[in-house]
């Protein structure tokens, strides 16, 4: 009867957290927030400087020329149809901000074409969308 006790308070606890967490992602984030949240995004999950920014000889980020757009440091050791040889400067991005909520969910673009190679089709939430383009329209060219 005691490990019964137990194993259902420790499910109380679990079910409590989860209703907890997903209230939490289901609600919007503040102006100020968003870019936060934006900013780790872009920095952290999506590791778009990697690709986005320029590097240095010792393979430091350029930061004057942070998510300006460079050509790219690799390439596929086998062919792959629609390569992008450089990345596209995304800092102060100009797409609308419907645009770019739908290319960060869908992996499409305004034209209706898929991200091509090596970009990732991402398929963040419509939220996490929103803050990456908040974050990106907010860095300066």
């Amino acid at each position: 009867m005691r490990k019964l006790t137990l194993l259902g308070g420790i499910l109380l606890v679990c079910v409590t957290g989860i209703s907890a967490m997903a209230q939490t992602a289901a609600t919007p984030a503040k102006p100020a927030g968003n870019l936060a949240r934006g900013k780790y995004l872009v920095n952290n999950v999506g590791m778009c400087s990697d690709c986005h920014t320029p590097m240095d000889k010792r393979g430091n980020l350029v930061r004057a020329k942070f998510l300006q757009g460079t050509p790219l440091m690799f390439k596929p050791t086998v062919p792959v149809p629609g390569w992008m040889e450089a990345a596209p400067g995304i800092a102060g991005l100009e797409w609308t901000d419907e645009e770019a909520i739908t290319f960060f969910t869908t992996g499409k673009r305004p034209n209706g074409t898929m991200a091509a190679p090596p970009m990732p089709q991402f398929r963040f939430n419509k939220a996490d969308a929103a803050a990456v383009t908040a974050y990106l329209k907010s860095l300066k060219k």
